[in-house]
């Protein structure tokens, strides 16, 4: 299993039956092709569309239905089709119970950036900044350290905030860590990763809880 892979299977495992859920782009986006068929969930996409199911095989292409980072998907049964008024107002009003996010940094403080690296063209902050701020659990996907080696995982964030305050959890391929009053709650950590490793790869310091499961 890929590093992706693993993020996104163990970010599977926080959805809950009965809940109204939003995967934002990139990795968390993939992880409704992780979830169980009899799992009752509404998958929310910003675009429009409350019941979004896996995305299709290439011979079911609908062109015309796509979430809100342009992936080809499906509504399920039962599904719905709004405007985007509709479907901001459903954020702002506090509807969703989670959002699943990307993040450039995340730091102990439960600070998120997601949005902008100074120097290099963004599309502008689009939903990020209401759904972090609107729904009570975000739950960060990421790699835990750059493709430079360095970690994600901060103590103070350094790129430009989406919001501030706003994560709950943080799902890496090194690890599952909670945002705490006092700092980062190291709760589960990878196999193939020993805890001294894990401390020397991450920059904000760890709580270690008493028991430390492994994916």
């Amino acid at each position: 299993m890929s590093n992706t892979d693993r993020i996104i299977a163990r970010a599977a495992r926080e959805i809950t039956p009965g809940s109204i859920v939003n995967l934002g782009i990139g990795l968390p986006a993939q992880v409704v092709n992780y979830l169980p068929d009899n799992l009752e969930v509404l998958i929310h996409a910003e675009n429009g569309i409350l019941g979004v199911g896996p995305q299709p095989a290439v011979d079911d292409i609908d062109p015309q239905m796509i979430d809100s980072a342009g992936n080809y998907v499906t509504t399920l049964a039962g599904g719905s089709h709004f405007d985007s008024a509709v479907s901001f107002a459903m954020i702002r009003r506090g509807k969703l119970d989670l959002t699943m996010i990307g993040a450039f940094e995340v730091d102990q403080h439960g600070n998120l950036a997601n949005w902008k690296i100074p120097g290099k063209f963004s599309p502008g902050i689009g939903g990020a900044m209401e759904l972090a701020q609107k729904t009570p659990r975000i739950v960060v996907l990421s790699t835990h350290c750059d493709k430079y080696g360095n970690s994600k995982i901060l103590k103070e964030c350094r790129l430009p905030l989406t919001a501030e305050r706003c994560v709950s959890r943080i799902i890496t391929d090194k690890a599952v860590m909670d945002v705490t009053p006092e700092g980062l709650l190291l709760v589960e950590k990878a196999s193939d990763v020993t805890l001294d490793e894990l401390i020397a790869m991450t920059e904000a310091p760890l709580i270690l809880s008493e028991h430390i499961a492994e994916f």
